[in-house]
């Protein structure tokens, strides 16, 4: 059935995916061959240390930024084959929330949920009740009308989320989602990404925290120095453990660089 081949096509796949970037001591690209496949419907967090490369994986992933080599396919769609096309496919299906994203923050937050679902060519009619849904559904209907750049770095990163949402897409693509998030707006933006796959969606979210990537996702992929180490369904990767002792096997963090005494911290901050 042409419908169930459909699904059977990966949501988000990742083939020698290469990015360098000038001055690394080493001379090793930052991303340094990744090979990936999310599949339809899954949740996958994305796991790894500072510099290893997780938000330059995503940037390419999502067209934001040209790789050096390989194969970026989102639901089918080769985004990078043909750069004036295939990210504009691509994108119709994607909502991203990456690090670090600059908003035009002089907008109203329901300015600025509406005017990204114009951008994406909605009807004004459907613009204007999705808005007013992700507002009540994130929390900020009491804020819609105040400007974003006045908003909390947690209420900043729930518009960002909702402008990710507001066209329907296939595939969320989010770094580091929770970051600077209190629990309360943690838990909604949980229940908006349940609903989300519930739907049908396919989530993949970076995120230091082993603890809430275990509860979120069925599928984790650890990356250390731009490789992926491990990667599959949680359960296969934590090999009856928590995720976070497999991350630190795999990532090899359990030494103690610098003169630190292993599992005594510093000698010299000790007081006695």
């Amino acid at each position: 059935m042409p419908g169930e081949e459909q699904d059977r096509v990966p949501a988000l796949e990742l083939v020698g995916l290469v990015k360098r970037f000038g001055g690394r001591p080493d001379g090793r690209p930052v991303v340094d061959g990744v090979d990936l496949v999310v599949p339809a419907g899954a949740v996958l967090g994305l796991v790894g240390p500072n510099g290893a490369g997780k938000t330059t994986t995503l940037s390419m992933a999502t067209g934001l930024l040209r790789p050096d080599g390989g194969t970026v396919r989102v639901l089918g769609h080769d985004v990078w084959a043909d750069p004036r096309r295939g990210p504009v496919a691509a994108k119709r299906l994607l909502g991203v929330l990456p690090d670090g994203l600059r908003l035009f923050d002089r907008l109203s937050g329901r300015e600025l949920v509406r005017t990204t679902a114009l951008l994406h060519g909605l009807p004004r009619a459907t613009a204007e009740e999705r808005t007013q849904q992700l507002l009540d559904a994130l929390g900020l209907a009491d804020a819609a009308e105040g400007v974003v750049v006045d908003y909390s770095a947690g209420m900043t990163k729930k518009v960002a989320l909702a402008c990710a949402l507001v066209h329907a897409p296939r595939l969320l693509v989010l770094d580091e989602p929770f970051e600077a998030v209190d629990p309360l707006s943690a838990r909604a933006i949980r229940e908006l990404l349940d609903g989300f796959v519930a739907g049908g969606g396919t989530v993949v979210l970076s995120s230091h925290v082993m603890e809430l990537v275990e509860r979120l996702c069925d599928r984790v992929a650890v990356v250390a120095d731009g490789r992926v180490l491990a990667a599959g369904a949680l359960d296969d990767v934590r090999r009856g453990r928590t995720l976070e002792e497999r991350f630190v096997e795999l990532a090899g963090a359990g030494g103690a660089p610098g003169g630190a005494a292993p599992g005594g911290g510093l000698p010299w901050l000790r007081s006695s």
